[in-house]
């Protein structure tokens, strides 16, 4: 059974009469990538300054490994590796003499420290540019390397505050599959904060969505999928080509939207021009192409749809009184 790593207990934040983080509790277990989900301003960073004894919370707890962040902040900084959304290092230094200088800046002996720094900077796939001026990194190369620098200590908590902001997409991509890789190998329980869903999705066991410094929902894609969009859990997209012949193209689209709906288990179409999206409690794309075929007019395509964190994000954005 898989323990708590982080804990957060009441955890609240108040700036006078702004609330920037509301009683937020959540566990979080060993070997987790557990993404927390929000617009700008929604509390995340708050959270992480608490989650690392940078500012004290206003009540409530967060133990990070067992340890308190208030009461003993300097001990889960030892515990904990921490990549912000902007990484400072020294520009005239390499990328190598970065990373010995935070080895030393963590106690780890000069001989230990050399071999070390070469086998993360390899780990990160920095191996051939571990002489180069950091100065001259671009700015992947900067977010792995501000990676190497987070796990020269051996962390047992990765946290990421937006680490993919400025990155190209190939680069992106990279960066996740190195965090994926990590998590597996080292059984490192990582916090990746972040406003893009789709990054998130890609690596990430659960989620939970920060709105209002509030945490207005966690779990996994499914879960949350299946509690929200429990009434139609299936999405079914159709495209359709008209012939003129057979009618007016509005009267002949307007006339196929009502026979859809006649089918059981359809709830809801949406039309766009003449694709349609349909909502239904089960899996009825075969009616709704034999439906469609019957009506004279010619199916292009026909294709089931998973929902996904953004439609889920989106959801509990209607739900809350939010936009996007």
């Amino acid at each position: 059974m898989n323990s708590s790593v982080i804990e957060f207990a009441g955890l609240t934040k108040k700036y006078g009469s702004f609330t920037a983080v509301d009683h937020l509790n959540l566990s979080i277990d060993e070997g987790e990538i557990f993404g927390l989900l929000g617009p700008n301003g929604a509390g995340k960073s708050t959270t992480i300054l608490m989650m690392l004894g940078l500012t004290e919370p206003t009540f409530g707890t967060v133990r990070v490994c067992g340890i308190n962040s208030t009461t003993n902040p300097v001990e889960v900084k030892r515990k904990t590796g921490y990549l912000p959304e902007d990484v400072g290092f020294y520009d005239d230094y390499t990328g190598f003499e970065n990373l010995i200088y935070s080895a030393r800046l963590n106690g780890i002996p000069d001989k230990e420290a050399k071999e070390k720094v070469k086998y993360i900077l390899d780990r990160v796939g920095l191996s051939e540019e571990i002489n180069k001026k950091a100065g001259k990194y671009s700015r992947g190369m900067r977010q792995r390397l501000g990676l190497a620098d987070v796990l020269i200590k051996d962390p047992s908590v990765i946290i990421l505050d937006e680490p993919t902001l400025g990155i190209d997409p190939k680069g992106i991509s990279e960066f996740l599959e190195l965090i994926l890789k990590l998590s597996r190998e080292e059984k490192s329980t990582v916090l990746l904060s972040s406003h893009h869903l789709h990054q998130v999705q890609k690596i990430c066991n659960r989620v939970g969505i920060f709105v209002g410094g509030k945490l207005i929902a966690e779990g996994d894609i499914n879960t949350l999928s299946n509690k929200l969009f429990s009434s139609d859990p299936f999405h079914i997209e159709a495209a359709i080509r008209q012939d003129e012949k057979v009618g007016s193209p509005d009267i002949v689209r307007n006339e196929l939207v009502e026979k859809i709906k006649q089918v059981a288990g359809v709830h809801y179409i949406e039309t766009f021009n003449d694709t349609f999206r349909i909502s239904c409690a089960e899996d009825v794309s075969g009616e709704i192409a034999r439906v469609i075929v019957e009506s004279g007019v010619q199916l292009i395509h026909l294709s089931g749809k998973e929902y996904g964190l953004d439609d889920i994000y989106n959801r509990y954005f209607e739900q809350n009184g939010n936009s996007n």
